[in-house]
């Protein structure tokens, strides 16, 4: 695999493992040990989308909560911004909750039914702004609503009241909340309908260029990837097997993995 080293990258990943026990027995104790990430390493330059690409199970999920420390690490190193975040304990970790965020797939479930639309995208500002008076988080929501293309009064409505794609819509103003610099999108547009993906793709690319934003897109949806990257990370089983320019993947694969998931890609 042709690996090339972005000169100083926001984020940079060396050899990151995350395996998970398997128990079993009365005593329940370790028979067996699932490798969901075994070895990959990368980095995501300042300003861009890399795609992480991958069937069910390949692991691309699994590194982008490694990533955001929402499961634990193995072994290997994550260094963005000169720390290794792998090595911080959970309090040390603190301060980079606002740098890095997370859009999580299902819209569905990922929105609390019982909170109001201010309360949820206001959470993060209650725990990472404490002095933010509730004028100040009003106003904050307000803004953040109006920029993913919501009025601002839906805030006092509720999960329910809304669509798949404007869940979502809701779902990034939450992770826009703490002005974040990198954001892990997991699969973020393959719970919605196809009409709605490209909507929410554009979105997140305005909001890129506004912002300056740096992205680890996760998706399995190859035609996706290959519209927002930059570079593109194939992994199945575990492990990158092809890295590339998004135009050089589509044009020349050189892995076997990827042709297959290209051929897998419904020609019009």
């Amino acid at each position: 695999m042709e690996e090339s080293v972005i000169q100083d990258p926001l984020l940079s990943v060396r050899d990151l493992k995350v395996h998970f026990p398997v128990k079993g027995g009365l005593l329940q104790r370790q028979v067996d040990v699932v490798r969901a990430v075994d070895g990959v390493s990368f980095d995501v330059p300042r300003g861009q989308t890399v795609g992480l690409v991958g069937e069910s199970g390949s692991g691309k999920t699994t590194t982008g909560r490694a990533i955001a420390r929402l499961v634990p690490i193995t072994a290997g190193s994550v260094h963005y911004g000169g720390r290794d975040l792998a090595t911080l304990s959970r309090r040390e970790f603190f301060e980079y909750r606002k740098k890095i965020q997370v859009i999580f797939q299902d819209p569905f479930s990922s929105l609390n039914p019982r909170m109001t639309i201010f309360s949820i995208i206001a959470e993060p500002l209650d725990i990472h702004f404490k002095d933010w008076s509730h004028a100040q988080k009003e106003a904050r929501v307000a803004d953040l609503l109006e920029k993913v293309g919501l009025p601002a009064d839906y805030m006092q409505r509720y999960p329910h009241q809304f669509s798949g794609g404007q869940r979502q819509r809701i779902g990034i103003a939450r992770a826009l909340a703490v002005e974040p610099d990198f954001i892990v999108c997991d699969e973020p547009v393959s719970a919605l309908d196809v009409s709605v993906q490209a909507q929410i793709v554009n979105l997140l690319q305005d909001l890129q260029e506004e912002l300056g934003l740096t992205y680890l897109f996760i998706a399995h949806d190859l035609a996706v990837v290959e519209h927002i990257s930059d570079q593109v990370l194939v992994m199945t089983e575990g492990k990158i097997v092809e890295q590339a320019s998004a135009e050089a993947i589509y044009a020349n694969p050189q892995h076997p993995y990827t042709v297959k998931l290209l051929q897998a890609v419904p020609q019009l």
